[in-house]
Formats: C-alpha cells, structure tokens, sequence
C-alpha cells in the first residue's frame, strides 16, 4: 500500500487513544479523515473540533461518499471493534483496502528510524517522555502516543519526517508490525491472558518483538528482565539511577552511563516506576546521539501524561490523583508513590475494574494489590469490549480483599460519598470510562475545600 495514492483514511474505533493520533497524523499531512466511534468522548469532542467529522451509529449510510470510493480510501480499525460490525463488514465484502492500526504504523514507521516502546506497563509514558525529550533536542520527529500528553495536549509530538517513536503494543500480538531501529521493554508481566492463554506465550511474544531489533545495543530493557540488550533501572544496570533524593517535589539523581555520569537530573513524576521510564528514555536518546545537557532540560520540563498518576488538585489541605492503572503491578506502583509523597495522610482509592476477563485472571492479585490502601471504594466492572462472566463481580472481588475499610458502590452514588469524604489524598484508578468522570469529581472536591 502506497499512503501517497491515498486520499482519504475512514476510522472504526476512531476515539481509541492510539487511533486518534493516527487520524490526526493523517489529517495533518492534508487527508480526508473520518470515522466511527460507539460513544461520544472528551476525546471525540476534541477530533470534532479540529473538523474530523465522527458519527456514533453503525449504520451505512453515515459513511460519507467520498469514503465509498475504494480506490483512494483507507480502512484503519481498531481489535476492540466486534466482528459482526455492519461498517467494518461493508469495507471488508467490497474490497476496500483494511488495516489494523499497527500495520498502518508499521507502514508509516518503515521508511523512518524507528524507536518502538513495548511493555505490558509503562509504554505510555516511556515514549511520551522519550518523544518530548527528542523533540525539546531538535531531532526531525513524529510520536505517535497512547496518552495525551500535558506539554502538547496531544497524543501526537512533532511533525518529523525522518524519525517516529511508536508505542509498541502487544494486545493482539500488534506490535510484531512496526519496524523498530531502537527500542526498549519495560515489562512482561502476564496481560491480555483472553489473547495469549498463558504467560509463558506473552513473554515468547515479546522475545519474538526484541529479535526484530539486530544489534542489541539498541535493545533497551528494565534490569531483571529475561532478555538480551542493554539494561536499565534504578540502583543497577548499565544505564543506572543513583543518589535519588526527593527535593520540594522533585526526584533528584544522578545516573551512571556506560559512558559517562550525569549528576543531579531533575524529574517531576512520582514513582520510581517512572524514574525507571525516565531513565529507558534517556538511555534511547543518549544512545542515538542526544547530548546529556539537552536531556536533562527535557526531563526537567516534561509535565506528564494525562491519567498517569495526574494531579487534578493539589492543595495543602486536599489532593486528587488520577491514574489509568489497571493491572495489579500498575496498582501497586500507584500506591508506592502515594506512600512516598504522602506517608502521614488519609488515602482513599476508587478503582474500577477493566474487563471481566482480566478481573478473573488476577482476582488475587488485585485482591492484594488494592488492600494496600488505607479506604478503598470498588466501582463495577467495566466490560469494554466483553460480555459478563457468570461469577465475575465486583462483589466477588471485593470478598477477597483483606482490608476493613472497603466498599461497593455504583458510580451514580460515587460523588456523594466523594462529598462525604475526610480523606486528605483521594485517587481514582482504572482504565474504563472513569477517567470520563474526573472533571465531575474535580468540580465536586473543589467545591468542598
């Protein structure tokens, strides 16, 4: 397929996170863009405002003439669209040329130097802050993100020909399409079991995905990882973070290189989940030929992604944290920061459970994960792309969690117990529609303190 004879790119799924910034990638470089989501979104709203027409019914006849036309128009869907969609199934009987969004990036990417970004957690913001650091330093670059990112309030960085960072991703084994020159792996804990069945096929998976990288000086991994390259991490690796310190807010720490040592880098994520992506992210840029003076000023102004561990509020007397976390490790690394940022104050976590399947598969990991927290509220599952499980509830995982000060309730009772609350530090968790919800809250803790 040859991107210059298309004219015109129709979405299915078009406000998925890592969709929309193709469709703004397209409609950037001058083509016709358009396309289907099931529910309206903040996300959504944004495209529409920058003239990308949407519609949220499965029907034909929205499809506008243009995109009939199957000699210019391309298909980009996302694996979250059901199989007996009426638009997605049109396009397929009639010959239309159809991609998944990895293989549309893995065409774009091929023809670029390419860093991919891949792990079960982290892959977000390590490219985001790997993209911003690029960028910032003047490298000729396009980022292509699962976030949006507070620096650009986009998920698309740059404008680059030459050069694209690319988040990696390996529900359905998407990533084996992209082309990488450089990238790294921040983890292989066992995800997306409703894809692979077992651990032991993730991590052949990710193997599969590192071979695609030849000199493995270019293969960048988190230290303990059962893999070849380059390692990274905090107090060990050959790229490593070291005299970390915490100043009004702020980590500082030096890092050893293979190379040299860089002393007092600056960065204000929390976590040291995200001093480790920091530190991928350096190591990437300094590897392809960043000067160290360049990627310390990035570090020091990279603001974060939205929904990643992201302040909402943050006054003396009250703070709400969002985050998207949605895997037990995620979890934990949310509370590992809190307890570091906050140690002598009252923690109320809301989590809402994403996937029936994924709840089943680590029920008690989730179960241990979230017993950690001082008060923790359970909000129903929320399905996603599933059907629900007969036995798999938020009730039933609320059983198993071994904490006195937990509790059930449904989202439309959320804000009033919100009201109610004394908790100094609150933080909502989860990667379904719950992040639709954080303006609301916002407005309601305002209001009250």
């Amino acid at each position: 397929m040859e991107l210059n004879k298309i004219h015109n790119v129709y979405f299915v799924g078009i406000g998925g996170i890592g969709m929309s910034a193709l469709a703004r990638y397209f409609k950037f470089i001058g083509k016709n863009v358009a396309g289907y989501d099931r529910t309206p979104t903040h996300l959504t709203d944004e495209l529409k405002a920058e003239d990308i027409h949407i519609h949220f019914e499965d029907r034909l006849e929205l499809i506008a003439l243009p995109f009939l036309n199957k000699e210019n128009t391309l298909v980009v869907v996302t694996p979250a669209v059901p199989k007996e969609h009426m638009q997605w199934n049109y396009f397929l009987d009639n010959g239309f040329e159809v991609k998944k969004r990895a293989e549309v990036l893995g065409i774009i990417t091929k023809d670029t130097y390419c860093f991919a970004v891949a792990g079960t957690h982290g892959k977000t913001t390590t490219s985001s802050i790997l993209g911003h650091v690029l960028y910032e330093s003047g490298v000729d670059v396009t980022a292509f993100l699962g976030g949006i990112v507070e620096n650009y309030n986009s998920n698309l960085i740059g404008s680059g020909k030459t050069v694209t960072v690319v988040e990696a991703d390996e529900f359905d084994r998407s990533f084996l399409h992209l082309h990488p020159d450089m990238a790294c792996i921040t983890s292989m804990d066992a995800d997306h079991l409703d894809i692979y069945g077992d651990t032991a096929s993730i991590e052949a998976t990710f193997r599969e995905f590192a071979d695609k990288v030849e000199d493995k000086k270019h293969m960048f991994i988190t230290n303990g990882l059962p893999l070849e390259g380059v390692t990274v991490g905090v107090n060990g690796g050959d790229f490593s973070a070291e005299n970390i310190r915490i100043v009004d807010g702020w980590y500082v720490f030096d890092v050893k290189t293979p190379t040299e040592s860089i002393k007092d880098l600056k960065f204000g994520l929390p976590g040291h989940h995200n001093l480790t992506n920091a530190l991928l992210a350096l190591a990437m840029a300094s590897t392809y030929g960043v000067a160290s003076g360049d990627i310390a000023k990035a570090l020091e102004t990279f603001k974060g992604v939205k929904r990643r561990f992201s302040y909402q509020i943050k006054k003396p007397g009250l703070v709400y944290i969002d985050d998207y976390a949605h895997h037990p490790t995620e979890i934990n690394a949310v509370h590992q920061a809190v307890s570091e940022l906050y140690p002598d104050k009252k923690v109320l976590a809301v989590f809402q459970p994403h996937l029936f399947s994924r709840t089943r598969d680590f029920a008690d990991g989730f179960a241990k994960s979230l017993s950690a927290f001082e008060n923790i509220v359970l909000l129903d599952i929320y399905p996603a792309r599933e059907l629900p499980m007969e036995g798999i509830t938020s009730q039933w995982l609320l059983e198993k969690m071994d904490n006195p000060n937990k509790k059930l309730v449904s989202k439309t009772d959320l804000i009033p117990l919100l009201k109610m609350s004394d908790a100094n530090v609150i933080i909502t968790i989860g990667a379904g529609d719950i992040g639709e919800m954080v303006p609301e809250i916002k407005k309601v803790l305002d209001e009250k303190n």
